[in-house]
């Protein structure tokens, strides 16, 4: 926006509704993108261009129909992003200008002093720090004189933007108004205190609007001072800038272990591996914590951060699963999934990632419970078979009517999840 503002003239908004990628989402996270885009258009006027179809066949449609001079997109830096956007610059008559990325300091500029990329996050943090960035910015959409987007001769036919797919999950207000006024509320000086926390509101609430593009996190950084919470705020988005540097270097990691030595771990895939996956996706695991954050999940399109560490220790390790399994449920559900922050934060759990946990680290959902969520609140809010149990013994329930009893024994996988570690370490 702001560099079609620079260039003059007349811009047209356009997007793509790509079936790659609308395809694989879910019911919350396509209703939340649609509702971004409804509040994008209506700040446009009504002027939001929305076409779907292939964007190496409909953006050039659309550039011959208006006579546009130009197409400037903001770089994506995940594999399938980038080979789109190459394509589509092939295919192009004009000129494709990637401006900015919606990192604070785009993937790749970062490197050691010999060029390579950092594989550790400290020293990757340290000199992202160095590094610094650009100041936000200006992304008055009055600015720009915005086109027409009738249907033109020859140009792909304008859609509406779809209806919200049905969904129960109640999720967050949509937009950039959205995002600002969740980030004025959000209480900083407090966050280190309380981030871990799940029963308390301690954290900001901001990955959807980061994730779909409704703020910058040069706007976030711009805000924040020197105060232990800011600081530990701030390297949080050094984090999420790390994770699309190590998938920008290695974008197989996507799919596939960063650490190959894992290839040769063994998982359980048969029936009752797929049965207890099953009842891990519905949060019916009889570990009151994994269950609050499945539910929550479900029922939010979104889970507290310390919460997804822990439900994905207890599906690799407790269960055995391929950690892929559980970043492509997260994936479908997630408002604020993430490709980089998501299949990096999974591989960091599972050990196979890059300054991943040690595998050996196996989370006890019952004392990671205790320890994060030690007066229950959190498990008694999502799983209201355990309300009417007290304090700290939600973690660890007597025999409720509804609930169900542990489908495995934590002690017992634990040592089953390190037995094949030592097979391949």
């Amino acid at each position: 926006m702001s560099a079609a503002a620079e260039r003059g003239g007349s811009a047209l908004g356009l997007f793509v509704l790509d079936d790659r990628l609308t395809g694989a989402s879910g019911g919350p996270r396509l209703a939340f993108m649609y509702r971004c885009l409804r509040d994008l258009d209506e700040q446009l006027g009504g002027r939001l261009l929305v076409v779907r179809g292939d964007p190496v066949d409909v953006v050039p449609r659309v550039v011959e129909a208006v006579g546009a001079g130009s197409v400037h997109v903001s770089a994506d830096f995940g594999p399938y992003g980038r080979e789109r956007d190459a394509a589509v610059g092939r295919a192009l008559a004009v000129d494709l200008v990637r401006t900015g990325s919606p990192y604070a300091v785009a993937p790749g500029r970062v490197v050691k002093a010999d060029g390579e990329p950092y594989r550790v996050f400290t020293p990757f943090s340290r000199a992202w720090l160095d590094h610094g960035w650009r100041k936000p910015a200006d992304t008055d959409a009055s600015t720009v004189d915005w086109m027409d987007p009738a249907d033109k001769d020859g140009g792909p036919r304008r859609v509406k933007i779809p209806d919200d797919p049905a969904t129960s999950a109640e999720l967050p207000a949509a937009g950039e108004k959205a995002a600002h006024d969740t980030w004025a509320e959000f209480d900083v000086e407090h966050y280190k205190r309380d981030r871990d926390r799940p029963g308390v509101d301690g954290t900001s609430r901001m990955s959807p609007y980061l994730r779909w593009g409704c703020v910058h996190p040069r706007t976030l950084l711009a805000d924040l001072g020197h105060s232990e919470g800011a600081q530990t705020y701030r390297n949080e988005l050094a984090w999420r800038d790390f994770y699309a540097d190590v998938l920008w270097h290695r974008p197989d990691s996507a799919r596939e272990n960063y650490n190959r030595k894992f290839d040769a771990i063994t998982h359980d895939t048969d029936a009752d591996a797929r049965d207890r996956f099953d009842a891990w996706c519905r949060g019916e695991t009889g570990y009151p914590i994994v269950d609050a954050g499945m539910r929550q999940l479900l029922a939010e399109g979104w889970m507290h951060n310390r919460v997804r560490m822990i439900v994905a220790s207890f599906l690799v390790k407790d269960l055995h699963v391929p950690w892929w399994w559980g970043a492509r449920h997260f994936m479908r559900h997630l408002v604020d999934g993430d490709l980089a922050s998501n299949q990096h934060g999974w591989q960091w759990t599972a050990g196979s990632g890059t300054d991943a946990a040690p595998y050996f680290r196996v989370f006890n959902p019952t004392t990671q419970g205790e320890k994060f969520d030690p007066d229950g609140d959190y498990v008694r809010r999502y799983v209201p078979e355990l309300r009417d149990v007290p304090g700290k013994k939600a973690h660890q329930p007597p025999e409720v009517t509804g609930y169900p009893a542990p489908i495995v024994d934590h002690k017992h996988e634990r040592e089953i999840a390190l037995e094949r570690y030592g097979k391949i370490k």
